[in-house]
């Protein structure tokens, strides 16, 4: 064996086979690799950083990359090329997941390019893998020489019938009230997201607690792991030149100017441009002989400075930089049916961010096709998220949504599906689309609140209207000193310590969205910041209802509608036709459209269209093809067919009977030639059905029968027309 393969076990209880660790036996030229196998679940874990970063970087330049190969689940890739092609909406996700979790343990000053990668490998389809890919890109950084302030793992949380569970099956999710991605080390939680049914801030607090304790045994294997490859010594790095005097000058001679532009409360871009001035007039006296690496250590120091005189300003002064308390939410105006030909729409300002935001509702044939090695299906709720350059007043090419766009619109979908109608009251595809106009802070809060008025306007139902928010932490370990911010500034998000976004109706939270720039957080401050976020969103509620409170009681005059038949399983068939014929001839001549699927051996018959005589004519067509025939009743027919013993006439769509020469007329007839032509309609009573469901149809017993004719006696002579009567 040319391989020196090592393993751990993780047993987490319950029903689930243990979680096992290996490396040693693939990709052994990655810096590390990890197999992570539960069941028949297995992901390949590799990660990789370059010896040296690169001149005038000063960040982590991390990429994660989750894949699910189509193999692993025996299923050959759709499309053309018949070949696992870019992320797909889902596996950007998991990336993200991963991504929020690893960045802040990586030391500050490390800057080189790092890549993980992530393989699901095999599935098992009731293992969800999104909660084991952190575990496993963790251990392959362990076993690494990669400097990581790790390990860190990721679990899901569920209470599933009143009990917390850590990693359900995928079967069991669906009677879950509250679902959380918790990430973190074995001292501190850096990240959770995820959804809920209206849970109260300490249901929440509890569930991530115990997600906490399932973490502390994942490190801990992986500790154990590393102790067994003998990867604890990480490789020395210098990633970060400095120069003191240099961070001395700058910070003598701009800080002062810096604080006082953030204690001003100027807009957001007034800000931006004073910042900018104080530091090219300091840059300028640096001359333009300087070095290249002393202008990067200028602009990072100044960085620097910014980065302490916002946060002091906060802390000592409790000023934040738009002169608001910590917390006050900025000022909120909205719009309703903005979009006049839009089905509803509306715009939802708060401060400096602002969304346009439209819905759509669309038949079953609009619903989202969802191919992908492990999910698939379709998807009738779909959000969309845009965030253009000139939103933040810069020049951005427009290439298409980014991870950052796919992240934000999922925890905004998310939360607006928690308030959806059941399927049974809503039969429409929903679309939404926020298009951010303005961005400071928190446009995918923007985007929920946005939401919600769009569906009001449009008339959807909504079991509750749904806000939320965005919380911010600024923290100073020396002294102690912290402060929660609610809705906070994109400057605020960018220098302080936490994003934490919450949403929620007046019942409860039913989404949340957090990641942790430091170490720890205290479960103090958590509560704390729940509670917080609990009185924004309710203020934010109130704003909203002053626009709208309630759906519309009607959808809008131009909003299609759609008409849900049951039928009976067997006429399915009968509705599609041979080939389509039917179905395709009804939706082309009556302009609607048709759409049927079979749910619990019934057949299920949506009308869509924009008009109410299309549907009445397309519902009047499915009635009669679905229709039974009755014995003894009586039809108008349509003559499909001429044959020497009579006439095929179709009584019903796709229902042919027999009417018999003999029962044409009361006369005997030698021919139907000449008596019905095709296309004739006639009159007819359905006398029977056979056992074979044939049917017998009769058109003379609705005609006068003629009077009888006497007839002489047989072998007697008819009388003379000349012979006495009497």
């Amino acid at each position: 064996m040319s391989y020196n393969e090592k393993k751990v076990t993780i047993d987490l209880g319950g029903d689930l086979a243990p979680i096992e660790l290996s490396t040693g036996k693939l990709a052994k030229q990655a810096d590390g690799s990890v197999v992570l196998k539960q069941g028949d679940t297995m992901l390949l874990a590799t990660v990789v950083s370059s010896r040296e970063a690169k001149a005038g970087v000063d960040f982590l330049p991390l990429s994660v990359d989750y894949q699910e190969k189509y193999a692993s689940t025996g299923r050959i890739p759709g499309g053309f090329l018949r070949r696992e092609a870019r992320l797909s909406d889902y596996e950007v996700l998991i990336s993200r997941l991963v991504d929020r979790a690893l960045r802040p343990l990586f030391p500050d000053t490390y800057h080189a390019d790092t890549q993980v990668m992530i393989s699901l490998i095999s599935a098992d389809k009731d293992i969800m893998p999104d909660a084991l890919a952190g575990l496993a890109a963790s251990a392959a950084l362990a076993v690494s020489d990669i400097p990581f302030n790790g390990p860190i793992s990721e679990v899901r949380v569920a209470k599933i019938d009143g009990q917390l569970v850590i990693n359900p099956r995928l079967s069991a999710l669906a009677n879950a009230s509250l679902e959380f991605i918790v990430a973190g080390s074995a001292q501190d939680i850096v990240m959770v997201e995820g959804e809920a049914n209206e849970i109260s801030e300490t249901e929440m607090v509890e569930a991530i607690a115990f997600a906490h304790d399932a973490i502390k045994k994942q490190v801990a294997a992986q500790v154990e792991l590393a102790n067994l490859v003998g990867s604890t010594v990480k490789r020395e790095f210098n990633h970060e030149p400095s120069n003191p005097t240099l961070r001395a000058e700058i910070f003598s001679a701009t800080y002062d100017k810096v604080y006082e532009i953030a204690k001003s409360g100027s807009s957001k871009h007034d800000r931006s441009e004073n910042f900018a001035t104080i530091g090219n007039d300091f840059f300028e006296k640096l001359g333009e002989d300087i070095d290249d690496e002393t202008k990067f250590l200028a602009k990072k120091y100044f960085h620097d400075v910014q980065y302490d005189a916002v946060r002091n300003l906060l802390l000592n002064e409790g000023i934040r930089l738009d002169g608001r308390s910590a917390r006050t939410v900025r000022p909120i105006w909205s719009e309703v049916d903005f979009l006049p030909a839009a089905h509803g729409s509306a715009v939802f300002t708060r401060g400096e961010t602002q969304s346009l935001t439209s819905v759509t509702l669309g038949a079953k044939d609009d619903e989202q096709m969802i191919d992908g090695a492990f999910i698939n299906g379709y998807n009738k709720f779909i959000l969309h998220y845009n965030f253009p350059g000139f939103s933040t007043g810069e020049v951005r090419p427009n290439r298409g949504a980014g991870r950052r766009e796919i992240g934000h619109g999922n925890l905004a979908m998310r939360s607006l599906k928690k308030v959806l109608p059941s399927d049974a009251e809503n039969p429409y595809t929903i679309r939404i689309v926020s298009d951010i106009l303005e961005s400071n802070g928190s446009s995918s809060m923007a985007t929920v609140c946005a939401g919600t008025l769009a569906l009001l306007d449009a008339g959807v139902k909504l079991k509750s209207p749904v806000s939320g928010i965005a919380m911010g932490l600024i923290t100073d370990e020396s002294t102690g000193k912290y402060a929660i911010l609610s809705d906070i500034l994109g400057d605020e998000d960018h220098l302080g310590d936490m994003d934490f976004k919450v949403t929620g109706t007046e019942n409860g939270i039913v989404a949340c969205q957090m990641d942790l720039k430091i170490n720890g957080l205290k479960w103090e401050v958590l509560t704390q910041a729940l509670d917080q976020a609990k009185e924004a969103r309710l203020h934010i509620l109130d704003e909203m209802k002053k626009t709208i409170d309630a759906p519309r009681e009607d959808y809008k005059p131009h909003a299609p509608r759609i008409i849900q038949l049951t039928i009976d399983k067997e006429f399915i068939g009968a509705v599609i036709g041979p080939g389509g014929k039917i179905i395709q001839e009804m939706q082309r001549e009556t302009g609607a459209t048709i759409s049927i699927e079979e749910v619990d051996n019934k057949g299920i018959v949506q009308i869509f269209a924009d008009n109410k005589a299309a549907i009445d004519a397309a519902t009047t067509r499915i009635k009669n093809i679905v229709a039974r025939p009755e014995v003894g009743e009586i039809y108008e027919g349509k003559v499909k067919s001429i044959m020497n013993f009579g006439a095929f006439v179709e009584i019903m769509p796709g229902k042919d009977g027999l009417l018999h020469i003999s029962e044409v007329d009361w006369k005997r007839l030698e021919t139907m030639e000449g008596v019905l032509k095709e296309g004739d309609m006639v009159t007819v009573k359905l006398l029977d059905i056979d056992k074979q469901g044939k049917m017998k149809l009769s058109r003379k017993v609705l005609l006068p029968r003629p009077p009888r004719e006497d007839k002489p006696n047989q072998g007697q002579a008819a009388p003379s027309a000349d012979a006495p009567q009497g």
